[in-house]
């Protein structure tokens, strides 16, 4: 199970942000379920981040938002407000 979180984020709170995503993944990391995470900022629009997540499922992934709802606060303002889990319909590995 894949979770996307996107976020818009001014430059001048960057390095903030970057601290705080590394807090986020380090919680969900000690969570039941998580298999990998990242942080990442778009090529073509740096204010846009997204941080990206797999799960053994999707209920684990909504335990760990729970879990990690302290550490994520700071950055809900800056949340773009869409769905974010994912399911798998078609994964192919790369060689």
């Amino acid at each position: 199970m894949l979770a996307v979180i996107r976020y818009t984020v001014p430059e001048s709170q960057s390095q903030d942000f970057v601290k705080q995503g590394h807090t986020i993944l380090d919680t969900f990391a000690g969570q039941p379920g998580f298999q990998r995470g990242r942080l990442a900022r778009s090529v073509d629009e740096p204010n846009l981040w997204a941080l990206v997540t797999e799960w053994e499922g999707a209920g684990f992934y909504r335990r760990a938002l729970s879990a990690a709802r302290m550490v994520m606060y700071p950055m809900m303002i800056l949340m773009v407000h869409e769905p974010s889990a994912f399911e798998d319909v078609y994964l192919r590995g790369g060689a």
